[in-house]
């Protein structure tokens, strides 16, 4: 049965069921429906700017965005996206998902906490960033209706959400500290890892091999 939510259809796909069922194996309920929001609130994003895009890659970006998060699918030695987005790709590849399809996803995933950069691309790639911005930062908040906000939220709650989702980015972070250097997750690092000190770019410069 199709399902809607804001006037945004759902698509209904073996892939896209495939993709829901398996984000709810791994995930969280907090992951699950954040997920699901930025999935819905990039169409709509997309639907106010009048774009072209396929929403069933849309929607294996916006599902598979924070998989990296997830204790199944979380590495140690590279950035949460990246662990995503590999996820990604060959999930897609296994559905018969040609690369250049693929790549877009990957990017759209891999790029997710990048500001500005996302924006100038597919827009696969920009409406996963439009989808978590608006959810996570507020950014185009107003961009859509209270109501269909509304619609969002009743079909996926966000309890405390603010501080839910800071404390999952810790957990899922805390053991590569590393790779947050030059992105907004050592922000969140700063304020919850004890013992942390962020990567200084400035330091890497005069501090890197180079004689003079």
């Amino acid at each position: 049965m199709t399902e809607i939510i804001a006037g945004v259809r759902i698509p209904d796909s073996k892939m896209v069921r495939d993709a829901t069922d398996l984000l709810r194996d791994v995930a969280t309920e907090l992951v699950f429906d954040h997920s699901r929001r930025v999935f819905l609130f990039g169409s709509l994003r997309g639907q106010e700017r009048g774009l072209d895009y396929d929403p069933e890659l849309l929607y294996v970006g916006a599902m598979f965005h924070d998989l990296g998060l997830t204790e199944k699918y979380r590495r140690t030695d590279q950035r949460f996206e990246i662990d995503a987005a590999d996820v990604a790709r060959g999930f897609l590849s296994e559905h018969g998902i040609d690369s250049e399809a693929s790549d877009k996803v990957w990017n759209a995933i891999a790029l997710h906490t990048t500001p500005e950069i996302p924006l100038h691309m597919d827009p696969v790639v920009a409406l996963v960033t439009r989808g978590v911005e608006l959810d996570v930062l507020g950014i185009g908040y107003d961009a859509i209706t209270d109501d269909q906000r509304q619609a969002v939220v009743h079909a996926h709650p966000r309890p405390d959400f603010k501080n839910q989702v800071l404390a999952a980015f810790t957990d899922g972070l805390k053991d590569r500290p590393d790779t947050t250097f030059g992105n907004v997750k050592a922000d969140v690092l700063q304020h919850f890892l004890p013992g942390f000190k962020r990567g200084d770019f400035v330091e890497v410069i005069r501090n890197n091999p180079w004689p003079e």
